[in-house]
Formats: structure tokens, sequence, C-alpha cells
């Protein structure tokens, strides 16, 4: 029987899906919490790690996570996509807010300031693995705590990187951007385009 190819992603992210689509690739998620053994990606920055340096390393490591588990459970052998997003102000890493507070923090820095959002794309097939870095600069208009407040409330900020999600109400925060809207989102269109006709597929 003849098997359409796909790609299979190393990520739950609704957003990674979605600008997936738009690419037209087939794809399957990998859930990748559900392995024996939890082979998950801890995400934490090596001590003097660089914004860009753990993005990409992040995104390398969920390939090859996602490529553990093709193996361990014996599925057709097509390649695996990983990707990380990491904000950067000032050289510091923003990562996921713990909470709401730290959330708070977050944006409460972000108001007013020029930051860089790094997003890595990763593909691994076998022991090949090829990878891409998208860099954006983003600069955020002044946000009042009434502002910030508002928009903790929709939630949004739950398990994104510098505690906002460009294509949701945060959209609204961005005076100006230089780079990859898709990359700020999560995964950088041309880039994750390049990698996979690079493997292959008709993008």
């Amino acid at each position: 029987m003849l098997v359409d190819k796909r790609v299979y992603l190393a990520s739950q992210s609704p957003r990674r899906r979605e600008l997936l689509k738009q690419l037209g690739v087939a794809f399957d998620v990998l859930p990748l919490r559900a392995v024996a053994g939890r082979m998950d990606v801890v995400e934490i920055p090596h001590p003097d790690e660089t914004a860009p340096d753990f993005a990409q390393r992040m995104a390398i490591e969920k390939a090859a996570c996602g490529w553990r588990a093709v193996d361990a459970r014996h599925v057709l052998r097509f390649p695996v996509l990983g990707a990380d997003t990491i904000v950067e102000l000032d050289g510091a890493i923003l990562g996921k807010p713990a909470d709401r507070a730290d959330a708070e923090a977050m944006l409460t820095r972000l108001s007013g300031r020029l930051h860089l959002v790094h997003s890595a794309v990763a593909v691994q097939q076998e022991d090949r693995v090829e990878k891409c870095l998208s860099t954006t600069l983003v600069r955020f208009a002044e946000l009042s705590p009434l502002i910030i407040s508002r928009y903790l409330e929709t939630g949004e900020y739950i398990g994104k990187a510098g505690a906002y999600g460009i294509q949701g109400r945060a959209g609204a925060f961005v005076e100006h951007l230089e780079g990859s809207y898709s990359g700020v989102m999560g995964l950088p269109l041309y880039g994750t385009a390049v990698l996979l006709r690079a493997f292959g597929f008709a993008v």
C-alpha cells in the first residue's frame, strides 16, 4: 500500500499545527510525554548559553526525542520536526511564565522596549539532522498596568515564551516588527519550508 509522505511534529502547540497546515504538509503529532521512560526535553538553558543557541539546542533535542519515539513505536520512519521559540530581552532569556505574577513581570519588562524572538526548527530522519534559526526584532508599545491586567485575564500568556502570543490580543502591543511574523508565532514558515524541501517535501 502506498503511503503519502508526511512529517512527525514533535510539538503539542496548536499554533505550530496551524502553521504547518499552511505549508500543505501532511503531518502527525507525536505526543512525546507519552513515551515510556519520559523522554521529554528539559527546557532549561545551560550556564552562559545564549538565547539563539538555547533555541537551536531545544529544537534539535525535541526532534531527537521525537525520533527516539519513532524508533520505540516501530512506526513509519518519516522525518521528525522539532521547534522552539525563545524571547530575549537585553541578553536575558524569557521563557514560559511560571504563573500569572511571573507573566505580569515579563510584560512589564517588555513594555515600551525592543526584544528579540528566536525561533529554531530542526528536522531529523535517521542520523541526518538539519536546522534553521529565525530571529525577529519586536518593539512593544508602552503597556499600562491596566492593559497588562486585562491581557492576563484572557489566559493567553499561559505556556508562551515571553508571556504573550502575537496571534492573539497581544498583537495589539506590537508597534514594530522586523523579521518573521510566523517565527514569533512559533514556526518560521520560510525556514521550515527550506528544511522540508531538503528532506524531499514539495513545499
